[in-house]
């Protein structure tokens, strides 16, 4: 990015964009770093293997993102080789941070998934239970139909009809202890895969783990992309800084404040009869008044000081510095930053 056009109309961020941008990275570093955790503490039960596995965790994570830092540094400096080496190393750590992620956000979703399944055959047990009881009842009306066939009411059908009534009130019973218990609610994670599964027509385990692949590759992106923002925007910083200086140079000497136009050389009524006399005969135009600026040293060779100078607008001054490098009035350093050539020097 060429930071000497941006200049006149960009500046370094604030204080509290800075802190929202460091606050966000921090926020995802320390999510991938968790998830990271997870899967390789996961690896061994052994408590100095954990630790050393932790640690390898926590290498990975911060060298993934100094490794895309230096990708953007090297980027800037137009080292090409240098930054497409560090994108490959930032490659490989990302695709073992992103199966860490994916690791830890599936475990917790597996675990949300198994409590609700336990509350659930709960109430399964208490529905089998008076299902059980709904077929006891079932065969008992049939074998007092047989009693009646054999004309055995009072010996028979009564003794069924007392059985038949205590198996309702334990079916009454059960009923209650399963509506006192806490409703199973769905979690919002779980209910958006249930809705991911019915809308792309897939089963719920895939539904997961495409919803978990996609917020690990997010929460790593979102990451990588504030890293890489802080980076630029240090970058920035840094030039703008060294601009600022570079134009400050000369501010104390009170010579610098004159008006463009003004010739030191000359008497002071004799600069203003010359000036009253040019102004009568034509207007001094705009790439006159500058190149007297620029050669009388009032003004430094930039864009930015030439437009805060004479109050030039982005554009002006581009075309005002694009019209003399045409007349051969400024040239162009090794840096890209401009020098005065001087007036061409008439017979």
């Amino acid at each position: 990015m060429k930071y000497e056009q941006q200049i006149g109309y960009r500046y370094p961020k604030g204080r509290f964009a800075m802190v929202s941008v460091y606050t966000f990275t921090g926020a995802a570093i320390l999510a991938s770093t968790v998830f990271s955790l997870l899967l390789f503490l996961s690896i061994d039960e052994n408590p100095m293997m954990q630790a050393l596995f932790g640690g390898l965790a926590i290498i990975f994570e911060a060298g993934k993102f100094y490794a895309w830092y230096e990708f953007g540094e090297r980027r800037s400096h137009k080292n090409l080789s240098g930054a497409a080496t560090a994108l490959v190393f930032y490659m490989v750590l990302a695709v073992i941070s992103i199966g860490g992620s994916i690791g830890g956000i599936n475990s917790a979703t597996n675990t949300a998934q198994s409590h609700m399944a336990v509350e659930q055959a709960k109430v399964e047990a208490f529905n089998r239970q008076i299902a059980s009881i709904d077929q006891q009842i079932a065969l008992n009306n049939l074998a007092a139909e047989k009693y009646i066939e054999m004309e055995r009411i009072a010996t028979g059908v009564t003794r069924i009809q007392e059985q038949n009534n205590a198996l309702r009130e334990q079916q009454q019973r059960l009923a209650m202890e399963r509506d006192s218990l806490p409703p199973v609610a769905q979690g919002s994670v779980l209910g958006l895969i249930d809705s991911l599964a019915k809308a792309f027509g897939t089963t719920s385990q895939q539904a997961q783990l495409g919803l978990v692949v996609f917020l690990s590759i997010l929460l790593d992106f979102f990451a990588a992309f504030f890293v890489g923002l802080i980076g630029e925007e240090q970058r920035f910083r840094h030039y703008y800084c060294r601009n600022e200086r570079r134009d400050h140079v000369h501010a104390d000497e009170p010579e610098r404040e004159e008006p463009a136009g003004y010739l030191p050389y000359l008497e002071p009524s004799e600069s203003e009869g010359a000036s009253e006399s040019q102004r009568l005969t034509e207007p001094v135009s705009l790439l006159k008044q500058v190149s007297e600026a620029l050669d009388n040293h009032q003004v430094l060779c930039s864009k930015k000081a030439v437009a805060r100078h004479f109050k030039l607008s982005v554009d002006e001054v581009n075309a005002l510095f694009d019209e003399m490098m045409t007349a051969g009035l400024v040239g162009k350093k090794a840096n890209h930053h401009f020098q005065w050539l001087g007036q061409p020097k008439t017979a």
